[in-house]
């Protein structure tokens, strides 16, 4: 079921305000890679950063990256779903607003305030600072965090409306009775229906989680005596941000589905298969959380297991239905190659082996020695920097550029790819040999894995520094054109 979509009144064209969701995640992308480098540099003991600078770079690294990840793929998802379904640019630009406020008050928490308490924030290390920050820097990082999750909430509920008005029913928009046989496959709804569907399910709930457990946090900040249970905060808040960090990248693979369709001329199949796997993630996004807590003796033991099972089976379901579909769809297709193809391309490629060293870390045998070392950041740092990312690039590059025939935009390409590469691959050599993560300063036989990942690092920002100016560059003459078709 399709139709043409139709927005809300706005000063601003539905184009635009993609191209100017797209114009901050660049910039704030390429910034957040650089405290990722000036991390990797300290830790190699190429430049100097005192230790408590070291966790407010690290803290608004983490923040920065989730949240520009959360903003780039609502404008990917936005901008598919707005073509079945009516949705509101002034709403659409109303989060973009919530999130610069949101984006200065946590800026302000750490460079001004000194907050370096992890993007996590758990409770309740902001209120117990060692004075090296206080209440209010702490309270700024918590409004800051708030205030975004208000922007994604309207966000959310506006293009639920949207859905709902179209389709009857958030079931039927996830392709609930394709998925099991109960209708035909052919009247299930668009891919990017149904994944948009399943992102809304999981991030509404997660975000109304969040905000209970900042609204705690920020209560005992001013009222002390005012006290929770820290192992149910710990929950709340690794709900919230393991079901956000998984929506981003359920929002970008859209662009997956609906880019490679232009370049291949084949329209992406959906089949129960596909409907299934999404209903499944669904349930499996809201569960898997628990592999956080796996070294939590005070967790229940039914939920440390329903962890580690659902660890091994939570990103399978998408993932194999997406991975076959990208194989299929450009084998013997003729598809001619260019930028914006090869990123949707690698962002499944790199969320594919992602998952590999985030099963086995997900395994408690594993988990119990590998989670606080570097193999974490390594494995995410993989299906996000060179999945999730690349998908966004992707789709930043098929806007501005769609069939681009300059050497640059590849040498882009192959800095970001090959410094990637380097990059999380010194990650988990180091996470391998039990170098511990989120050390300031580390020791002499850990530095070769920190210069290896430096070198990676710069790399990849020179590669995405490429791109990104090749879409400013594009950016104008984009706002006025159609889509490739």
């Amino acid at each position: 079921m399709t139709m043409a979509a139709t927005a809300t009144r706005s000063a601003i064209s539905p184009r635009a305000a993609v191209l100017a969701y797209l114009a901050v995640s660049g910039i704030v992308l390429l910034l957040m890679m650089l405290l990722g480098l000036t991390m990797r540099l300290a830790q190699a003991q190429w430049i100097n950063v005192q230790p408590d600078f070291f966790y407010v770079v690290m803290t608004m690294h983490g923040a920065g990256m989730v949240g520009i990840a959360g903003l780039s793929g609502a404008a990917v998802m936005w901008h598919f779903v707005r073509r079945h379904v009516p949705v509101s640019t002034a709403i659409f630009l109303t989060n973009l607003v919530f999130f610069l406020i949101g984006a200065v008050l946590i800026l302000g928490a750490g460079f001004i305030g000194g907050f370096g308490a992890g993007w996590t924030f758990l409770f309740p290390l902001p209120a117990h600072s060692g004075s090296l920050w206080s209440p209010n820097a702490a309270a700024s990082y918590l409004v800051g965090l708030m205030v975004i999750g208000v922007g994604f909430l309207l966000l959310h509920l506006d293009i639920a409306r949207g859905i709902l008005s179209v389709y009857g029913g958030l079931g039927a928009a996830l392709g609930v009775k394709q998925a099991f046989g109960l209708a035909p496959e052919k009247d299930g709804p668009p891919p990017a229906v149904t994944a948009s569907t399943m992102v809304l399910i999981v991030n509404i709930l997660g975000i109304l989680f969040g905000a209970a457990v900042l609204v705690v946090s920020l209560v005992n900040l001013y009222v002390p005596s005012f006290t929770f249970s820290a192992l149910v905060a710990k929950n709340m808040i690794y709900f919230f941000g393991h079901v956000f960090i998984n929506a981003t990248i359920y929002m970008a693979v859209i662009a997956v589905y609906e880019i490679l369709p232009v370049y291949t001329h084949r329209k992406w199949k959906t089949n129960w298969a596909f409907y299934l796997a999404w209903v499944l993630s669904t349930v499996f996004v809201l569960t898997v959380y628990t592999h956080h807590l796996l070294m939590d003796f005070a967790m229940p033991t039914w939920a440390l297991v329903a962890g580690q099972l659902i660890s091994w089976l939570s990103g399978l379901p998408v993932l194999l239905v997406t991975a076959f579909g990208t194989l299929t769809i450009v084998y013997r297709s003729g598809l001619k190659w260019n930028p914006a193809a090869a990123l949707v391309f690698l962002g499944v490629a790199g969320w594919s082996i992602g998952v590999i060293p985030a099963i086995a870390d997900g395994t408690i045998a594993v988990n119990s020695v590998m989670h606080n070392t570097q193999w974490v950041p390594g494995h995410f740092h993989t299906y996000l920097l060179l999945g999730m990312i690349a998908m966004v690039i992707g789709f930043m590059t098929y806007l501005t550029n769609p069939q681009p025939r300059y050497g640059f935009a590849w040498l882009g390409f192959w800095l970001y790819l090959g410094g990637g590469i380097i990059f999380v691959l010194a990650f988990l050599l180091a996470g391998s040999e039990s170098v511990p993560r989120r050390y300031a300063v580390h020791v002499a036989k850990w530095l070769p894995y920190d210069r290896m990942g430096s070198v990676g690092a710069a790399l990849a920002i020179t590669g995405v520094l490429i791109l990104v100016a090749r879409f400013f560059a594009g950016m104008r003459a984009a706002a006025y054109a159609e889509d490739p078709t």
